[in-house]
Parts: structure tokens; C-alpha cells; sequence
């Protein structure tokens, strides 16, 4: 006798589906749907990318599952490292993902006097002044990890090491990507002391409060890479959203207190394009914690771009949603360029969190099973 799914479930389920029906451009009416409980569980599967540290070298990536996919090819080597490079590398993990964008992985080696030595992996049609000159694996593929997956080098002959500096050639690097517990959404209140909420499936967690809200957009680098209310890129100190079309420059950011008060963002507490959050009462700093500024967010794959089933092309594209003057759910507007006050009329934002996993499937997440 068949057994039928309970109403946990089906909540559970419509509340997985409704970023894929946003994703596919359907109708903002099935925003509703936001309202149900989610799940709990891990939202993505492990994973890890193989670089050949030698031009034309191949970079794949292994599933859990065993199936191996080639992504790309290595065009050219670094020939040094970034010392000091941008300010919240030092808040990461050493030998591991500091930064994922659209049109960069940051990768941080070391923290030297506080401040961190990175390298990086870029794609050959792409820019990326945080990289530096010389410091960067050139590639010809896209793909990104979320930021603290660990990273391994190894010799040619299979030993691994510690890399201090740009890495030898005919070396290998692996990118570790490790499935951690992620809210469903983080909900953001755009006012002075305003929630920052995460929804997992045993409730509702305060994460922090907002300390200056949002107000308008800016010209921030890489946004041309990407689409409308999507994530640009995430680091220890950022959260980097675009809210110009692709090809177009416009996005703001979210930042941790901690870094607002670093010198180069000293500039965010008079202007409108970021927002500045921080944490509960006497709780720890955010910068370089999940699940905002580590462990879940990354850019996604491209409009149009198949992965290896639907869940995972749809799922994997961690969406932005916005409520304008406390009305419903809607799409971010497409802006571009400095627009001071365009945002002044937000009052939420809502970030949806990438998930490959498909739910009610046997053996993807205990909570996801049928009684």
C-alpha cells in the first residue's frame, strides 16, 4: 500500500519549489508561497573541482555521487600572489574559498601582519581588480564555490602542501565544497534596527539588525557579468547584489559592521549603497560567519545555463526578492548606474539560498521523506 505524503511535507516541498518558479520568470503571484515553513537539511550536495596547474590543463568536478563532469580548461599560471589584498581576506579561512563572484574565486593562502595573501581563478572573459596583476589562474569556464570550502594543493606526485605562494606548475589544486546546514531565506528589514531573520525548519533565527539601511545603487565592479536579483559575489565582509540586467553596471552591498568601520567603507556610513548590519546584543561579529558571509552564497549559473538536472540549473541560482512599502513580494527593479534614492521605497529584502538537492527524494535529506 502506497503511503501518502504528510502535510509537513507538501509544505515543505511548495515552500522548495516556489525560487524555481521565479527563476523560470513565471507569474510573481506565486510569491505567496514564501509564507509556508521550510525544511530543514542540507541544501547542496559535496563536491570538488580538480584543477591541472598546467596550460591546457583540465579542471573537472567530482560529485558525490561519483559522476565527473570536465568544465573547462586552465589558459595560463600565476606567477606570484596578492600581499595584502582586499581587507576581509584576513577574516577567511586559510587554504581556502575567500571570495566567490561572478567573475572571480579568491582563494586566501595566508594571513601575514593581519592581512591576507590570496590567488585566484578567473575566467578569461571577465575582470577582476581584487585578483592583482600576475595572481591569477586563467580559465575558461565559470564556476563557482561557496566561500570557506577548503582548498588542497598537491605535487605532481600526489603529496600535499601548503602553498606560501603562487603554485608550481604541473601541481594540482582541489577545491572542496562540503554541504552545510543553510536557511531556506534570510529576511532583511530595511530600517534602523531592523531584523535580520534566517527561516530553517526547526524556526526562525535572529541573525543580527540592521544598523543603516539601504537606499540607492552604485556602480560596483563585476555587476556587468551578472542579472537582475542576483547575487554578484560573497566574501567575509560582503554581500554583493546586482540590480542592473547583465551587461549593464548597478547592485548594492551588505556589510557586517565590523567592516563598515575599515578605511576603504568608511565612505558607507554617508552613502545610500550599502547597508550596514549588525549583530544581536552580545552576540559574536558577523563578518566571516554564516550563514550570510560564509558557507552558502555564490553567484549560480548563467540565464539560459543547464547544470546536470533541473533542480540544480533552477535551484542553484540564488534569487534576491524585494517589498516595496511593505507591499507583496515582487522581483528586484532593474537599475543601473548611481541612483542615490531608487531604493528609499524598499522596506524588505529577501535572499533565497542555492540548493541542488531535490526535495522528496529518497535519500537527499532525512526531512524530505515520505512517513
Amino acid at each position: 500500500m502506497r503511503r501518502r505524503a504528510s502535510r509537513k511535507s507538501i509544505m515543505n516541498f511548495l515552500t522548495m519549489i516556489l525560487p524555481l518558479f521565479l527563476a523560470a520568470d513565471l507569474p510573481p503571484a506565486l510569491a505567496s508561497a514564501a509564507a509556508l515553513p521550510p525544511s530543514t537539511g542540507i541544501l547542496d550536495g559535496s563536491f570538488t573541482i580538480t584543477v591541472e596547474l598546467t596550460p591546457g590543463g583540465a579542471i573537472t568536478v567530482r560529485r558525490e555521487d561519483g559522476q565527473k563532469t570536465v568544465l573547462g580548461r586552465v589558459k595560463d599560471l600565476p606567477i606570484n600572489s596578492r600581499w595584502p589584498s582586499f581587507t576581509a581576506s584576513a577574516w577567511g579561512r586559510e587554504q581556502g574559498v575567500v571570495a566567490s563572484a561572478v567573475n572571480a574565486i579568491h582563494i586566501l593562502l595566508s594571513v601575514e601582519k593581519g592581512k591576507g595573501r590570496t590567488i585566484s581563478l578567473l575566467p578569461e572573459e571577465t575582470i577582476a581588480p581584487a585578483a592583482g596583476p600576475g595572481a591569477a589562474i586563467v580559465t575558461d569556464t565559470q564556476s563557482a564555490t561557496p566561500v570557506g570550502s577548503r582548498v588542497v594543493f598537491e605535487r605532481s606526485d600526489g603529496g600535499p602542501y601548503l602553498a606560501k605562494d603562487a603554485p608550481r606548475k604541473g601541481d594540482v589544486m582541489k577545491i572542496m565544497a562540503d554541504p552545510l546546514p543553510c536557511p531556506y531565506f534570510v529576511e532583511l528589514e530595511n530600517r534602523p534596527g531592523g531584523r535580520v531573520t534566517a527561516w530553517y525548519g526547526d524556526g526562525v533565527r535572529v541573525l543580527g539588525r540592521v544598523i543603516r539601511p539601504l537606499g540607492g545603487t552604485g556602480r560596483f565592479d563585476g555587476t556587468i557579468f551578472q542579472d537582475t536579483g542576483r547575487i554578484r559575489a560573497n566574501h567575509p565582509g560582503v554581500i554583493d547584489v546586482c540590480t542592473s540586467p547583465e551587461g549593464l553596471v548597478g547592485g548594492f552591498q551588505i556589510i557586517p559592521l565590523e567592516h563598515a568601520f575599515s578605511r576603504e567603507m568608511l565612505g558607507a556610513w554617508k552613502m545610500t549603497q550599502w547597508m550596514i548590519i549588525g549583530p544581536e546584543m552580545g552576540k559574536v561579529d558577523l563578518k566571516g560567519t554564516g550563514p550570510l558571509f560564509s558557507g552558502g552564497l555564490l553567484p549560480g549559473p548563467a540565464r539560459g545555463e543547464v547544470l546536470w538536472d533541473l533542480w540544480s540549473s533552477y535551484g542553484r541560482k540564488p534569487l534576491v526578492l524585494a517589498r516595496s512599502k511593505g507591499g507583496p513580494w515582487g522581483k528586484m527593479p532593474a537599475l543601473s548606474g548611481r541612483q542615490d534614492h531608487a531604493l528609499e521605497g524598499i522596506t524588505h529584502l529577501r535572499i533565497y539560498y542555492p540548493f541542488t538537492m531535490e526535495p522528496l527524494r529518497d535519500g537527499a535529506d532525512p526531512s524530505h521523506r515520505l512517513p
